[in-house]
């Protein structure tokens, strides 16, 4: 089959887990052409050379350590005139050349209007709509209450009527009836690099931050001279103490996740995702206004692999490291046959609109 794969360019976890399912329908004999933008189209340019058209994409600004809908607003609307002329000649130069028979997105809304326009189906495949196509299971606190009822609505207008929805996801949860016909809850997306590693009980605590503006984070590990932290995200080969800043490196990203004695990082669902499937407990710090990433921390610490807390402080990572034992009991319950369950219902899916 034809295939036309969108993927957001706002950090690497749609990018990595796309690369994974990309790579697979290459491998079953389906022509896949892929469209993104910024950090995402380099990696998956460099992946699939020839294949990845770059689109001008919106991007998330940061106020702070919180997400800042007045400048994300703004930055969208100062770019959107440039960026839908950009997608608007990109999408034009698909068609002389390649008509796709069915459009997949990972959360991406250019590739959706092309299938619109198109009329051929849409199969979506994100984490991101379990927001509102399931109940959930945890309490929502008031102060959370605005960012869910924001993430809800922005979900449910995203990529309405898409011929199927495909959730990936490391807890389950109770679908909506009205959803559940068109909607499958599948285990998260794991890299093949991830499953070949071997997981072992190390000293260290891996760290992963993407908020690099929190410029005490050594300072506060600092207070902790016992436990060695390996801490990605501000790409600085460093060393201060028991706190080594690691340059960017996935291959070594990997190898000392695998090794890692635990892991602190905000609510990002990729790398938690990766951490649950190798088993290591997790102290999830999200990013507030990211309501995505605050209903992953608070799965995590429903479901007992880990803890939530609204802010890195000595105190909350010495309280997460007092519990490790339980944790890792938690986890140990959990099992995954890597992809094989996504591969198999997006088979069905695409030998449906065939």
């Amino acid at each position: 089959m034809t295939i036309l794969y969108g993927v957001p360019g706002e950090g690497l976890g749609h990018a990595t887990r796309s690369k994974v399912l990309i790579a697979w329908l290459l491998e079953q004999g389906h022509d896949v052409r892929v469209v993104s933008s910024s950090r995402a189209f380099t990696l998956l340019d460099k992946t699939f050379p020839g294949r990845v058209l770059e689109i001008k994409g919106f991007h998330i600004a940061y106020k702070k350590l919180a997400v800042s809908k007045s400048r994300t607003i703004g930055l969208t609307l100062r770019s959107a005139p440039e960026a839908l002329q950009v997608n608007f000649r990109q999408y034009r130069q698909l068609l002389h050349g390649f008509r796709p028979e069915v459009v997949i997105s990972d959360f991406e809304s250019f590739s959706y209007f092309f299938a619109k326009l198109l009329r051929v189906p849409v199969i979506s495949i994100d984490n991101m709509q379990i927001i509102s196509r399931a109940h959930l299971d945890v309490t929502i606190p008031s102060a959370e209450r605005e960012s869910y009822d924001v993430a809800r609505y922005l979900v449910r207008a995203k990529l309405p009527r898409a011929r199927h929805y495909l959730i990936t996801t490391f807890f389950e949860l109770p679908l909506r009836l009205r959803y559940a016909e068109r909607t499958t809850l599948v285990p998260s997306i794991i890299r093949p690099e991830i499953q070949a590693a071997t997981p072992s009980a190390g000293s260290y605590v891996l760290v992963y931050q993407t908020a690099t503006n929190q410029t005490d984070l050594v300072e506060i590990l600092q207070q902790m001279p016992e436990q060695e932290f390996r801490v990605y995200g501000f790409n600085k080969d460093e060393n201060h103490g028991n706190v080594l800043l690691r340059p960017f490196s996935e291959a070594g990203f990997i190898a000392e996740l695998a090794g890692s004695r635990a892991v602190l990082t905000n609510g990002g669902f990729s790398l938690i995702s990766e951490a649950v499937y190798l088993h290591k407990p997790v102290c999830a710090v999200p990013i507030p206004a990211q309501f995505e990433q605050w209903l992953n921390a608070a799965e995590i610490e429903k479901r007992g692999y880990g803890r939530r807390f609204e802010a890195i402080t000595a105190a909350n990572v010495a309280a997460f490291l007092a519990e490790l034992p339980q944790y890792e009991a938690a986890l140990s319950s959990y099992q995954q046959a890597g992809n094989e369950v996504l591969f198999a219902r997006l088979a069905e899916l695409l030998e449906d609109v065939r």
